[in-house]
């Protein structure tokens, strides 16, 4: 009796360890590859409790589902005008054929190797077609970053899902340097750029206010001869109402108008300071004369 008490005791021990190896949970964040003898022969994707053939006939190999960001170190590159430029990316990838991801890098570690080779070869060729104004440049238009990296993203997003069952979801640069011994060199050319830049503005500018100041001299020209003409018209209008005016004025009573016109020319003439000497048959010096009055 005893001893058959050992053996279920027995057998119910051995049937908990199997079933311990043979039951398998998946998380919400994870998916799992069963292998048989080292080959995966199921793909499990649902979270929760699931059940393989005991260890060792079958393992469980666990992998992140969720999207991943690897961040390779910067790297240089040539430009096809022989410039050398520091680039710093980073790749959002996920596991889109887990079997083929097992079979060819493995694990994590393994298919960031894999990516930072298929990043480094595309952007080698892509860089290697543009020159340096295409990357780095005052004038917008001639800016390719954007048609450069997608052209980048779309050669890696091939190689890495047909050859290790990558999905690459993004590629991005994070920023563009220059290698430490190339700065001083490159800092001085932008210098000198943009000093020509300026030069070139500067005498555009001038140009520009040569014409500006010519053009309003020329109208400040036409304006006072026109004006000139105005005042002149206005002018001998108002000379002739004048003559007007006095010839009527003399028409009506000679005498008075005389009279007038010869107090006028008193007030012209005489103050305290001056000194007249003229003929005593005068025409100015009738009113002063009493007995002229």
């Amino acid at each position: 009796m005893i001893r058959k008490r050992y053996y279920t005791a027995a057998i119910t021990i051995i049937a908990l360890l199997v079933l311990k190896t043979a039951a398998f949970v998946v998380d919400e964040t994870k998916m799992a590859i069963v292998t048989q003898f080292g080959r995966p022969v199921r793909v499990v994707e649902s979270a929760g409790l699931n059940w393989k053939l005991p260890q060792p006939i079958q393992s469980v190999r666990l992998f992140d589902k969720r999207l991943l960001v690897y961040d390779p170190k910067p790297t240089e590159f040539l430009t096809i005008d022989k410039k050398n430029i520091v680039v710093d990316t980073f790749v959002a990838w996920r596991i889109a054929d887990p079997e083929k991801f097992l079979e060819t890098v493995n694990d994590r570690e393994g298919a960031e190797v894999r990516m930072a080779d298929i990043v480094a070869s595309e952007m080698g060729a892509a860089l290697g077609r543009y020159p340096l104004h295409a990357l780095i440049s005052i004038h917008p238009d001639s800016m390719k970053v954007a048609e450069i990296m997608g052209g980048v993203a779309q050669g890696c997003r091939t190689t890495a899902e047909l050859s290790f069952g990558i999905e690459v979801v993004d590629l991005r640069m994070k920023r563009l340097a220059f290698p430490e011994q190339n700065k001083q060199s490159v800092f001085d050319r932008m210098r000198a750029e943009r000093e020509r830049m300026a030069k070139k503005y500067r005498s555009e500018g001038e140009e520009d206010a040569i014409k500006i100041r010519a053009t309003a001299d020329k109208e400040r020209q036409e304006i006072l001869a026109t004006s000139y003409m105005e005042a002149e018209k206005i002018r001998g209008e108002g000379d002739a109402e004048a003559m007007r005016i006095y010839g009527a004025a003399h028409s009506a009573d000679p005498g008075f108008y005389e009279f007038v016109r010869t107090l006028e020319s008193y007030r012209v003439f005489l103050d305290d300071k001056t000194t007249i000497v003229l003929s005593s048959d005068s025409d100015l010096l009738k009113l002063l004369d009493k007995k002229g009055n």
